[in-house]
């Protein structure tokens, strides 16, 4: 190939992957304006267990509150449509076979989203506010709604994202880029991180700590199992026994 054609065929990977990001920013902007309309509703559904009304500091302050809302909505809507674009991307390089098993993981890239916002909304969530709630017996506390919502993102939308570990590492043991027995020996590391991660977004005590970070280690533990089974498979398309 002449330099000419290198920078030819450059070129042509920068306008696919532009077109890919322009379709993925726009599918959020959109989910965002449509979300934007009905996050009233989703406002008070999220604030039905809070005593009173939550205060504002500013007229501008609705508007950022509702955007973080809409915002974490747009988020999960476009989640899918970003891993679908990856995989456009990157889909002209795979074998058709590998083209088939590597488009079945979008909508797992849709579900385990939302299984880890419930994770951290349902669980994580209302035990690190129980915690602080706690602390501040001896103060007069009055949340402002711009800090509680952004609080409650801090602790939901982290283990949205955590929680797409499985699906991708599945996707990148199908490409070939990681193996179980790379992951094996990444283990020591992986835990360290994970537990940075678990300590970083958690309260300061040990119970908190523990009830995200063995949460953490089996997902991790799932992914590794999982990319032995999709390794173990890629290994037999490549090499099938011939009878």
């Amino acid at each position: 190939m002449t330099e000419r054609e290198q920078e030819q065929h450059l070129t042509e990977h920068f306008l696919e992957l532009r077109k890919r990001i322009m379709i993925t920013l726009g599918t959020f902007l959109v989910a965002l304006c449509a979300a934007f309309l009905y996050v009233e509703p989703l406002y008070k559904m999220l604030t039905r267990d809070v005593e009173g009304q939550l205060q504002v500091l500013g007229p501008t302050d609705v508007i950022w509150v509702y955007l973080m809302i809409a915002g974490v909505i747009a988020l999960a809507v476009t989640t899918p449509v970003a891993g679908y674009q990856v995989w456009r991307f990157v889909v002209p390089g795979l074998r058709p076979a590998e083209r088939r098993i590597t488009l079945a993981y979008i909508p797992a890239i849709a579900g385990l989203f939302v299984l880890g916002l419930s994770f951290g909304y349902f669980v994580i969530y209302p035990m690190v506010l129980s915690f602080l709630d706690s602390l501040s017996d001896n103060f007069m506390t009055a949340y402002t709604a711009e800090k509680y919502f952004r609080f409650m993102i801090n602790m939901t939308v982290p283990f949205g994202v955590l929680f797409e570990m499985p699906v991708v590492i599945m996707f990148l043991t199908s490409l070939g880029i990681l193996n179980p027995l790379r992951l094996a020996k990444m283990r020591k590391v992986a835990y360290l991180l994970l537990t940075i991660a678990a300590v970083t977004i958690t309260p300061p005590d040990f119970v908190s700590d523990i009830l995200v970070i063995v949460p953490l280690f089996l997902l991790y533990e799932i992914s590794v199992g999982l990319s032995r089974l999709v390794y173990q498979r890629r290994l037999t398309r490549l090499n099938p026994i011939s009878e």
